[in-house]
């Protein structure tokens, strides 16, 4: 007979009897601190703008190239990355204050976006209006990223200064960039292993030596700045599609949010991200390498946690991390319930539900939200924690371990299985470096539950359970190794939407006359959605335009706003292998034509259809806000142009 051990404390904290097998150590309680509160006069509004991001890994994407290059490109490669690596006063004492990166662990970049102009006075503190954490997790093979308003109103921390109250980007203005580090840690509660901090001022000049980036641009966006107060922001001027843009225009559309607000400037600055790491992934060329790696050397800096200094080893490993991530495994965590103009705030409820994100991103979402859409069963190859026995023993020798990863297991829903009264919980040996679980082949969805198993270790292997370990009637054994540092990873959030009825009308004449218009121009045949989100009109500034693709393809973008001030479209091309289409999730056959989705999170942001020597793009709103079967719904109605 086996005994088992349900959740909580109760039997996971077997007392120390020499087995190594000692009292967990549970999380200390929070400290609460005392603060005092003032609000600073806001810092002044940049004239010189402010952009993207230049990420470690897209550091990393371009500098690994290098590498790659015959003769002398490994010294040149690791003299440019120590260019890179903290250097002034200020960063050097902000990474004092980083958590040390572990191995196989996860690990959380800061990126703050600054910049400063030569005109100004001496003196004058240069503006952070990017703030944004970046985690690479190599134990679900995912990178997800939280961008955090410049006018969020939160705590300002800095230290050896009193808290206020204030926007977070004053943090920047106050004390530099551990202004921004110390605030971002108190209002999140997360440790950051790296600080990377971006001049602007090169933007431009780096967007323009990689030779622009390809992105999709929902509306119409335009502003010729007059000196009216109806005109008093930054000139813009951007068509609806899919297009390449260079510097300038990238600035203008990633710095815009004059008529909507800082929320959708936050998605348009992770959708440049994201854009920004398929241009530097599909079409780098070598012979640009010297000019950006010196535009990136002039404007980047980047502090590492423990102080060790930046290693072109540790650039490699992220780059190549992010060069092999699998489609659909980066998310994009959004702070929900923001209200407000110039003084933005949410609940703390918002805050924390977008960490939880942030931290716990389901990469299986995509295929669980495509099952949902397309009404099939949801398959799952793991069987439920509750109904996956396990046995946790000790093998590396440090007493405690193995009950401390019993009782987080147990807080799980695993059932915790113990040995009989008087055996150890114990290894055969106590030289396991790794962790490893053991699963019974004999058991269904044993091997499926033991990578479950081993991917909250973080970096544990899985094996076939071999005679010398009694697994005392359990499905799985897990042995603690060396690299078990206390802790599992966050449980993933089941983000799973709720089946719901596609909320579309039939209209096929509501957009026939746009596609009229367009199809004497086009090459190909055009499509008329005969299918519209039902709230949905031709949007009035640009509903529909016919322009060319890389010189070389002709497109056709249709442009719908929604009831909610929220536009999509469907961008049609003879364009057939666009940088766009690279990171499709999957493809279905549908009523006889293959569709391709393309999810950000669970959330369907794209579906191509590829049909005669064309290719059909329905394109979500910035905001994802039409739903999976929506979507789809939109996608099936379109219809071959009969004239």
């Amino acid at each position: 007979m086996r005994t088992t051990l349900k959740r909580g404390i109760g039997r996971s904290g077997v007392s120390g009897d020499g087995n190594g097998n000692g009292t967990p150590t549970l999380p200390p309680a929070a400290v609460t601190p005392m603060s005092r509160y003032r609000q600073p006069d806001p810092p002044p509004r940049s004239k010189l703008g402010w952009a993207g991001r230049i990420l470690l890994w897209a550091i990393g994407v371009i500098v690994v190239l290098a590498a790659a290059l015959a003769g002398g490109a490994y010294l040149y490669f690791n003299r440019e990355v120590s260019a890179v690596a903290a250097h002034t006063a200020d960063v050097k004492i902000a990474q004092k204050r980083l958590s040390i990166p572990l191995p196989g662990q996860p690990a959380i970049a800061l990126i703050a976006g600054y910049d400063y102009r030569t005109s100004e006075a001496k003196g004058t503190p240069s503006r952070s209006d990017t703030i944004m954490l970046l985690r690479a997790d190599p134990q679900q093979n995912a990178i997800s990223m939280l961008s955090f308003p410049r006018d969020m109103v939160v705590d300002v921390t800095c230290p050896g200064k009193p808290t206020f109250r204030g926007k977070i980007n004053a943090a920047y203005a106050e004390c530099g960039a551990r202004g921004t580090l110390e605030t971002v840690k108190d209002l999140t509660g997360l440790p950051i292993n790296y600080l990377i901090t971006v001049n602007f001022h090169g933007f431009r000049q780096i967007v323009d030596k990689l030779g622009g980036v390809w992105m999709d641009v929902d509306r119409r966006y335009y502003n010729k700045n007059t000196g009216t107060a109806a005109t008093d922001y930054s000139d813009i001027d951007l068509h609806a599609g899919y297009q390449r843009l260079d510097g300038a225009d990238a600035l203008s559309f990633v710095r815009f949010r004059h008529t909507d607000s800082d929320f959708y400037r936050v998605i348009r600055q992770q959708e440049f991200v994201k854009a920004l790491k398929q241009q530097i992934q599909d079409n780098f060329s070598p012979l640009k390498l010297p000019g950006i790696v010196g535009a990136i050397t002039k404007n980047v800096e980047v502090g590492v946690g423990g102080g060790g200094g930046l290693t072109g080893k540790t650039v490699l490993s992220y780059a190549l991390f992010a060069y092999g991530l699998p489609a659909g495994h980066f998310f994009q965590a959004k702070i929900q319930g923001l209200t407000g103009y110039s003084d933005v705030t949410t609940s703390d409820q918002n805050l924390q539900d977008a960490i939880r994100d942030f931290t716990t991103p389901d990469v299986s979402a995509a295929a669980k939200a495509t099952d949902v859409t397309l009404g099939r069963k949801i398959k799952s190859a793991a069987p439920i924690p509750q109904k996956t026995t396990l046995l946790v023993l000790n093998g590396n020798g440090v007493t405690g371990s193995a009950a401390t990863a019993g009782y987080q297991f147990a807080r799980r829903g695993y059932e915790i299985v113990v040995p009989p009264s008087g055996k150890p919980a114990n290894a055969p040996t106590f030289d396991y470096f790794h962790s490893t679980v053991y699963y019974n082949p004999a058991r269904a969805g044993a091997k499926a539950a033991a990578t479950a198993v081993a991917n909250l270790f973080g970096d544990a292997d899985v094996a076939v359970l071999p005679s010398t370990i009694a697994a005392y009637g359990s499905m799985l054994v897990a042995v603690v190794g060396q690299t078990f540092h206390g802790s599992i990873a966050p449980a993933p959030v089941d983000d799973t939407p709720k089946p719901q009825k596609a909320n579309v009308f039939f209209d096929p004449e509501m957009s026939h006359d746009l596609v009229r218009d367009a199809q004497r121009k086009l090459p190909f045949k055009a499509m008329v959605p005969s299918v519209m989100e039902r709230s949905s009109v031709p949007d009035m500034e640009e509903p529909n335009r016919v322009y060319w693709l890389d010189k070389k393809h002709r497109a056709l973008r249709l442009v719908y706003r929604t009831g909610g001030i929220e536009y999509w479209g469907i961008e049609e091309t003879d364009w057939l292998d666009a940088p766009i289409l690279a990171g499709k999730d999957s493809t279905h056959i549908l009523r006889g034509r293959p569709y391709d989705l393309y999810y950000s999170g669970p959330h369907l942001h794209m579906v191509v259809l590829r049909w005669n020597g064309a290719s059909y793009w329905v394109v979500n709103t910035l905001q994802d806000s039409l739903s999976n079967e929506t979507m789809l719904a939109i996608a099936k109605g379109l219809r071959t142009y009969r004239g």
